[in-house]
């Protein structure tokens, strides 16, 4: 029940967040949408651990400016990149193994590495992520151990 509370708190919120207006009648259609949501979310059984992550916590809020900071930092590295006059790329696709212990966790850790610039996440296959990058150097290792690190982090929540 708490995670229902947890969606139906979040989806108010979000609402009113896009909507801009705060009229009663506008407000009453938000709640009244959002309970209509967790509802049929709750008979199609989708409220759980992964569909409601609330366990990730506080941990998740601290990993995203990190995260935003990692991507402009490869964003001025890929157009540095691109915009080069002999245009240095050499694509390279390597096979990093990952420590989450969660589908969660592998899915926000695969997700942060295609959010990177110059680097996609192709496949997963348990524990290991197929990356194709635009550079070797995208995929030397240091920021995947750092990112694996932080994800790992997060998915244990508070």
């Amino acid at each position: 029940m708490l995670r229902a509370f947890g969606l139906g708190t979040i989806l108010v919120v979000f609402w009113l967040l896009l909507s801009g207006h705060y009229t009663l009648m506008l407000i009453s259609f938000g709640v009244g949408s959002s309970a209509l949501v967790v509802y049929l979310a709750l008979r199609m059984d989708v409220v759980d651990h992964e569909g409601v992550p609330l366990q990730l916590g506080g941990r998740f809020w601290l990993y995203l400016p990190w995260l935003m900071k990692e991507i402009f930092v490869a964003n001025v590295a890929v157009a540095k990149v691109i915009l080069h006059p002999k245009l240095p790329i050499s694509p390279i696709t390597v096979i990093f193994h990952g420590s989450q212990k969660t589908d969660i966790g592998r899915f926000i850790y695969a997700n942060s590495i295609t959010l990177t610039p110059g680097t996609i996440t192709t496949g997963v296959e348990g524990q290991d992520f197929e990356i194709h990058a635009l550079t070797y150097a995208d995929v030397d290792g240091r920021e995947e151990d750092e990112m694996d690190r932080r994800v790992t982090w997060v998915e244990q929540g508070d």
